[in-house]
């Protein structure tokens, strides 16, 4: 058999200087004159399905795992806004009820700037501890300016009376309670009535009405101002419900208050911008004189 290739032929630094040779003089052909450019294009051209071949594995790779890597961030940061939103819970229904009491007290300045630009804007401190009795306590008193029989109103409507009175604090009895009666008249005809408490759990009616009264459902009862205690035109009810029974005297109408009554936190007391008329003094006494009987009687031993 001939012997190996690598032990014929020129010595390896032969070898190794032809070669060096041969490539020195392809670099200055190609740098010089261009001659290799269509060779590398198609060498380049051959080579590259295997090139993107042999990338796939890594591409591959990579893109599994940026995908989990991905889903394991959105994992961690849903989590995260779990958390944060479970904290941010109690400011988030807490941000709701200041935005309703915002409302609240803007309604209410209106209703005073409007109607009672002296009112005293009071807030509700708790309610009455009698189970029969539908009464609150206020946060102002007589040094305040709150005098007792002030109207006691809401942004919607007439809220109660103030019934007692004390330094720092005061208790108004609400419109709902069997001891209160407010004189009304129907915002649509003008008639007159009064509206009367009935108690916890039952609502206020309008009594003493005839069956044959213009009332409807739907109708506004609002102050009529007869009684000193608010002005005319305030809101107070609504009726829901008429009932004219041929064989009763009067009818039962049921209303329903048109403020706060249970709910309500801040309030406005009404100064008495509405005054009843003095009372009229009692007539003087005829003289002695022109009363012989009664001069009689005096003059008896």
């Amino acid at each position: 058999m001939p012997a190996d290739f690598f032990h014929r032929g020129p010595t390896p630094l032969t070898r190794l200087a032809i070669f060096g040779l041969l490539s020195l003089a392809l670099l200055f052909a190609d740098t010089r004159y261009r001659y290799l450019e269509n060779v590398r294009q198609a060498v380049a051209i051959a080579l590259y399905p295997a090139a993107r071949a042999l990338e796939m594995p890594g591409l591959a790779f990579a893109w599994v795992a940026d995908y989990f890597g991905s889903k394991r961030r959105l994992a961690d940061e849903n989590a995260a806004l779990r958390q944060e939103l479970v904290a941010r819970a109690p400011a988030t229904m807490g941000y709701a009820r200041v935005e309703e009491e915002n409302a609240r007290l803007r309604a209410l300045l209106d209703v005073r700037t409007r109607d009672a630009a002296t009112a005293i804007a009071v807030q509700v401190l708790y309610a009455g501890r009698d189970p029969f009795a539908q009464k609150v306590f206020i946060d102002k008193g007589t040094s305040a300016g709150v005098h007792a029989g002030a109207g006691v109103i809401d942004e919607s409507g007439v809220v109660g009376q103030v019934t007692r009175v004390y330094p720092y604090m005061s208790e108004v009895t609400l419109i709902t309670d069997r001891d209160q009666a407010v004189p009304v008249q129907v915002e649509r005809n003008g008639a007159r009535s009064v509206l009367f408490g009935n108690g916890t759990g039952r609502s206020p009616e309008l009594r003493f009405t005839s069956p044959t009264a213009d009332l409807r459902v739907g109708d506004r009862l609002l102050t009529s101002g007869l009684d000193g205690a608010y002005p005319p035109g305030l809101a107070v009810a609504e009726i829901i419900d008429v009932v004219r029974d041929t064989g009763q005297m009067f009818a039962r109408i049921v209303c329903k208050p048109l403020a706060g009554i249970d709910h309500s936190r801040f309030l406005l007391v009404l100064a008495p911008s509405a005054q009843l008329p003095a009372r009229p003094e009692e007539p003087a006494e005829p003289d002695a004189a022109k009363k012989p009987g009664r001069a009689k009687l005096r003059r008896a031993p």
